[in-house]
């Protein structure tokens, strides 16, 4: 099979299937007099857009949106992945903490928001802690379940060879557990920006969570358009750098476990 031949028909059935929405928005409802201020067409979107992008604005809300939910998914990453390790090797430590940390991720996040705002004001931090509690359960849950259901073959063999309990989380533990923990950061990823909104809408000034409620207060949906097209960019570009990280990281993995043995 040629493979570019048919990387280019994906695409071009991409490039195909969103012209025909965006022909089918800006044509339907006018056809079924659909008033612009309900459903506005992609050419005022587009007028919208630029607009914004002539008054600085977009693209100060957009760094800040950016920002805070890079930092979020780094940190919330961060403490997933420490926090899965250590109760994945140890599993009297997860039989102490799993009743708090099931209570901490069933409690509703955007609840914590408001709480955040009234402790540490109309800063990025509140945005920041709820990306961060949104982020580190995925990332902990595949990482504790990754190292929990490594091969234990795998791990008697290293027992064989006098391996030590930190050897066999370096050398078998944690790179067997890459793909899960990927899988977890990829969906942790476009969780983040659903954190750090729901924080600029509770409590922002700034961000393009506050950008929706500015334009819903002002009746202007091409801004709210405008602005969750905005969140969707930040949200695929999150995901796909993972993405790439991941073939990074698991192309590299063989090799580094060659040199190891």
């Amino acid at each position: 099979m040629n493979t570019p031949a048919l990387g280019r028909g994906v695409v071009m059935a991409s490039v195909g299937l969103l012209m025909a929405f965006l022909a089918i928005w800006q044509w339907v409802p006018a056809m079924l007099n659909v008033p612009s201020f309900i459903l506005p067409p992609p050419t005022k979107v587009w007028s919208e857009t630029v607009r914004m992008l002539g008054t600085e604005k977009l693209l100060l809300h957009t760094g800040i949106t950016t920002l805070e939910v890079v930092v979020g998914f780094v940190l919330g990453s961060l403490l997933g992945l420490v926090v899965g390790c250590i109760l994945g090797v140890s599993p009297k430590t997860e039989l102490v903490l799993s009743p708090y940390i099931l209570a901490l991720q069933i409690a509703p996040k955007v609840a914590f928001a408001p709480l955040f705002v009234m402790w540490l004001g109309y800063t990025v931090y509140p945005k920041i802690l709820v990306a961060i509690l949104i982020v580190f359960f995925p990332v902990m849950v595949n990482m504790l379940t990754a190292i929990r259901t490594v091969d234990p073959d795998l791990v008697n063999l290293a027992r064989s060879f006098s391996a030590s309990r930190w050897q066999i989380f370096r050398m078998v533990e944690y790179p067997m557990s890459m793909a899960p923990l990927f899988s977890g950061l990829r969906i942790a990823a476009t969780l983040a920006v659903i954190g750090v909104v729901v924080g600029e809408m509770v409590g922002g000034n700034k961000g393009l969570g506050y950008l929706l409620v500015f334009g819903e207060g002002q009746g202007n949906t091409a801004m709210v358009f405008v602005t969750i097209i905005m969140l969707t960019l930040i949200g695929i570009a999150a995901y796909w750098l993972v993405v790439w990280a991941e073939r990074r990281v698991l192309h590299y993995l063989p090799r580094a476990q060659h040199t190891m043995v």
